[in-house]
């Protein structure tokens, strides 16, 4: 099974073939660099006929398309970037033979190294926050589960009200306005129960004994009768 390691055009339809397409190749050793084998891979191409053919390259740690293809340049230069780049051949033997070029390459990399400090300190504490992943997803999933407690409950008195109120309108969660609002308005009868019955028992207390009507006509017929002066 070889997975293409980059973007590639195919010579015979010329259609992309993207990056970590797999496919099941013929494998063979055509040479070495110094002890590291150079491997070959023979593959057919998944949309036409054509046959492509790419190999390893370990002097500069990539695959190389010997037919068949041609790679999607999305290259870039590894100076340009920043990145550590890999020591060349011929500098690798001249720090094995020159003591001076040796001394000089040092001094530079001590250099680079005092400016490249306080990134890899920041570096270093943004992995180690994020070193114990165990206890970074149990704190995640405690504090999910407490969202979604919270969330029920919301629903759910939400729900209630809706039931007891007959109301058939979605509800919108409270907000500190509406707190707010609500502090400022005051809802009580004009008088309360104790007032109520005090101006009850004065009424009572005030009223006749006897009825006005029953009154009225017992005098009617007093006056009728001549005795209403005796």
């Amino acid at each position: 099974r070889f997975e293409m390691p980059y973007n590639i055009w195919c010579d015979g339809c010329k259609n992309h073939i993207g990056m970590g397409v797999r496919y099941n190749a013929e494998k063979k050793k055509v040479g070495t660099y110094y002890t590291t084998p150079i491997y070959r891979f023979r593959m057919k191409c998944h949309l036409c006929v054509n046959y492509i053919e790419m190999q390893t390259d370990p002097a500069g740690c990539d695959y190389i398309i010997v037919s068949g293809a041609r790679r999607k340049e999305e290259r870039w230069d590894m100076g340009d970037n920043q990145q550590v780049l890999p020591t060349e051949r011929e500098e690798k033997e001249k720090l094995e033979t020159d003591a001076m070029f040796r001394l000089e390459h040092g001094v530079a990399d001590q250099a680079a190294l005092q400016r490249a400090v306080p990134t890899l300190a920041n570096l270093q504490r943004a992995q180690s926050a994020w070193k114990d992943d165990f206890g970074l997803n149990s704190r995640l999933r405690r504090h999910f589960r407490e969202e979604k407690k919270i969330l029920r409950e919301e629903q759910e008195e939400a729900a209630a009200l809706q039931a007891r109120a007959g109301l058939s309108i979605p509800l919108l969660p409270e907000e500190e306005a509406d707190r707010r609002l609500a502090a400022l308005l005051k809802y009580h009868s004009p008088d309360s129960y104790e007032e109520k019955q005090r101006m009850k028992r004065m009424e009572i207390s005030s009223r006749s004994w006897f009825p006005t009507t029953a009154a009225s006509k017992a005098g009617d017929t007093l006056r009728k009768l001549g005795l209403g002066a005796r």
